[in-house]
């Protein structure tokens, strides 16, 4: 008996919703990892749509349809008056006006970034300032930030009590900051573990992600408070696999050298599987103190080729979601590869490749 925990099988999104809210009834938290495309966000929104009853609901979220209710306006016929809109009609923005919330706001943005804002609770719009510059466009990754730390101010709001938001009833947590960078990764995990610790268990919470990083330092941060934590994938025609990670570390490594073993046992094989084999190296390498990831394949048959291979072939920004076939002889050598790491590193395969290749394979 491997004592590995099971994975559990469900049809639909609405019942993986239905699941975690009743994981909720028994823990304050629920930590959920998913690579991107599984299916989070709608995970989400099935998980908010289960609390409507008419106008009521419960959940208060934060995913791709919350950085929606900014836009941008532009001024395209003068170039100097851009502002970032607010959907008003949002349920989302119940306090907003009443709270004057930008102290609050403010007290998470200086962490991140580097400048200011101005709310006009009259038109609804945001305008940024840099030093001297007023007026300006912030960037992308800037816009996410002050979005997530509205987000923020407006949990803190929620655990003081505020009548505004009496009807949250948990928090709906997707990707905050879809790219981060590790230093970022690492402040978001730990400002947002602060303010889920003041939570106690009065708000519950579920916190969805395909960062690494991110997910493993709000496992630590949050290791003394009763949480469950599970690793989420697609399983085909069979909806979708949720297996709980609490009893064994986080394998969300060991989980991709699983999907590259049955690509390379099916064939069929795409460009940027050679991303996901030099990143897992690139892991390994770490793991073992290795100065390069090129180490980890020291001292097997034709190790010079294959380091080569890796660095010319995972340089290009290949797509998941535009996948390009491997050439016969890339393919090769991607089979050869794989072979010699999984023979050098005997890592033990998850129950996900077994359940994968029965499931393909019904006879």
């Amino acid at each position: 008996m491997s004592g590995k925990p099971k994975i559990q099988q469900y049809k639909t999104l609405r019942k993986l919703a239905e699941r975690l809210r009743n994981d909720l009834s028994d823990s304050g938290f629920v930590l959920l990892f998913a690579y991107n495309g599984t299916g989070k966000t709608r995970l989400s929104i099935e998980f908010k749509n289960k609390g409507k009853n008419g106008d009521q609901r419960d959940t208060l979220y934060f995913n791709a349809f919350t950085e929606d209710l900014f836009s941008w306006d532009n001024d395209l016929e003068n170039d100097t008056e851009r502002k970032l809109r607010i959907n008003s009609e949002s349920k989302f923005f119940n306090g907003f006006k009443e709270l004057a919330l930008e102290e609050k706001i403010f007290a998470f943005l200086e962490r991140y970034a580097e400048f200011n804002f101005f709310i006009d609770y009259e038109n609804w719009t945001v305008t940024f300032s840099k030093s001297t510059e007023t007026n300006i466009k912030v960037s992308r990754g800037e816009e996410n930030i002050f979005i997530w730390c509205v987000f923020l101010a407006i949990c803190e709001l929620t655990l003081d009590g505020s009548e505004a938001y009496q009807w949250v009833k948990y928090f709906y947590i997707d990707d905050p900051i879809s790219s981060l960078d590790d230093n970022n990764a690492i402040a978001v995990a730990t400002d947002l573990s602060n303010l889920l610790r003041r939570a106690n268990g009065r708000i519950k919470t579920v916190i969805s992600t395909h960062h690494s990083l991110f997910f493993n330092v709000m496992c630590n941060e949050l290791k003394k408070l009763k949480h469950t934590r599970y690793f989420l994938h697609r399983s085909g025609a069979d909806g979708y696999g949720l297996q709980k990670t609490d009893e064994t570390p986080f394998f969300h490594h060991v989980a991709i050298l699983s999907e590259l073993k049955q690509v390379s046992d099916s064939g069929r094989i795409n460009t940027y599987h050679f991303n996901m084999l030099r990143s897992i190296l690139e892991k390994t390498a770490t793991f073992f103190g290795y100065k390069d990831f090129s180490d980890c394949i020291h001292g097997v048959d034709d190790e010079v080729l294959y380091a080569r291979a890796l660095n010319l072939l995972s340089h290009g920004k290949y797509s998941v979601y535009e996948p390009v076939e491997m050439s016969r002889d890339n393919k090769e050598l991607f089979n050869n590869i794989l072979k010699a790491f999984l023979e050098k590193y005997r890592f033990e395969l998850p129950e996900l490749l077994a359940e994968k290749a029965a499931a393909s394979n019904p006879s």
